[in-house]
């Protein structure tokens, strides 16, 4: 057995948030996007269509795809990382695929390669979130439930304070660049990305367990993980809270998670924000976010997880309306847009680290912790997958991003009439 709130563990269990949480900022949702979206212009910066569909439908149907992957791959491969005691591994696997993914998108060159970039994509996503389903399951494994809350957000903080820096770092380095040489010097960013995943993520891959506890391996590793699943799905229906709890988080996970990825484009696109701009706004949401996680975690410990998560949702509601009443034309947009970028920050950290932390809170007693958490973000994928589908489709058909705006705040209506019925309570 693993002693629990070792500082040796837990350090490497937060340095791998320190590694990976470049992807979300850098290629995720600030600098690449905004790449994407210059590429896919023509010299009169009208939109090139791939496959028939708008460069920002195109973008989300990518990251969609991705997560569908993720969505059928992840509950069979924690089942049998649990099975076989093997999960280390698989998070080495995902770190490397989402590391390499962003090592090659510095060869998406020209608008011929738009096929590439969103190819990379795809596997880079696949890399970056199949990796938290064995990261995540470490946490109830190596830390006690009293500090469960804390040390979720510490991964969270350390995360974004990890992604700010090398965005900073990336930033300079293209306003640095002739002007000739701001695509080459944008491109190394991607290169930059891979490169710090893949070498603080070598912290988290050498400390963390890789055999939690002994068990006889099975001839037929495939069957015996689809028992364990099924076994740990029962299991799980059995518990009335998680049950309302996965309902909730699944619609403002929705929301949540599909307004961080099309932030960038939502402020290019209904605000007429400069790309420099853009990014700027990503990195106060970035800062904000680092708040936000202390803020939550500390909300916690005085009110409690629910009533914290209440909080943050009904914020992510304002929010969503003033995205929706937005007016381009109004002479103080860009300040409202601002305004709009530092409340999602502040509830996107606080959210993102009470979620993982309540999750494990709520869990039984249980070696199968990966198996289990596959639920959470199988749970948190689909979301994902739906709410990019929605958003895309509204952008196609609406014409714009501001109805897409209004239906995720209804999604985190919904989240939160739901989680007005869960109690802290493993039962």
């Amino acid at each position: 057995m693993i002693q629990k709130d070792n500082p040796k563990l837990t350090r490497a269990w937060i340095s791998y948030d320190w590694a990976n949480s470049v992807f979300s900022l850098v290629i995720a949702s600030a600098i690449f996007p905004v790449y994407f979206s210059s590429m896919t212009r023509d010299d009169n910066h009208v939109p090139i269509k791939f496959l028939g569909l708008l460069p920002e439908s195109a973008f989300n149907f990518s990251l969609a795809i991705a997560f569908f992957f993720v969505i059928v791959l992840s509950p069979v491969l924690s089942s049998i990382a649990d099975v076989i005691g093997n999960k280390i591994k698989f998070l080495r696997f995902f770190c490397y695929l989402g590391a390499f993914s962003c090592i090659g998108m510095f060869f998406f060159t020209s608008t011929n390669l738009v096929w590439l970039a969103l190819l990379l994509n795809i596997t880079g996503s696949i890399g970056f979130w199949g990796s938290l389903v064995f990261y995540n399951s470490y946490l109830p494994e190596i830390v006690s439930d009293d500090k469960i809350d804390k040390i979720s957000a510490y991964g969270y903080m350390f995360g974004y304070i990890g992604s700010v820096v090398l965005l900073s770092i990336c930033l300079v380095f293209i306003m640095s660049a002739p002007e000739d040489k701001v695509g080459l010097y944008t491109r190394i960013s991607f290169l930059a990305t891979g490169i710090w995943w893949l070498a603080f993520g070598q912290i988290a891959l050498s400390k963390l367990p890789n055999h939690k506890f002994d068990r006889e391996i099975p001839k037929n590793i495939i069957e015996s993980s689809f028992k364990s699943l099924k076994h740990t799905f029962k299991d799980l229906n059995q518990y009335k809270n998680i049950r309302i709890f996965l309902g909730g988080f699944f619609f403002y996970s929705l929301a949540m998670q599909t307004i961080f990825l099309m932030a960038a484009m939502f402020g290019s696109s209904e605000i007429g924000m400069e790309d420099s701009e853009l990014i700027m706004t990503i990195l106060l949401i970035q800062i904000e976010a680092v708040i936000g996680a202390w803020i939550f975690s500390y909300l916690s410990g005085k009110i409690g997880n629910k009533k914290t998560i209440l909080i943050g949702i009904f914020i992510w509601i304002i929010t969503c309306i003033i995205g929706y009443l937005i007016d381009k034309n109004d002479p103080n947009v860009k300040t409202q847009f601002y305004i709009m970028a530092g409340m999602v920050g502040l509830v996107m950290g606080g959210l993102q680290a009470l979620s993982r932390s309540t999750y494990a809170k709520l869990l039984p007693e249980t070696e199968d912790t990966t198996t289990y958490f596959s639920f959470y973000d199988v749970f948190e994928k689909f979301a994902l997958f739906l709410g990019l589908v929605i958003y895309g489709l509204l952008i196609e058909y609406s014409g714009g991003m501001k109805s897409s705006a209004l239906a995720m705040g209804v999604s985190f209506a919904i989240s939160f009439i739901i989680l007005l019925f869960y109690k802290m309570e493993k039962k």
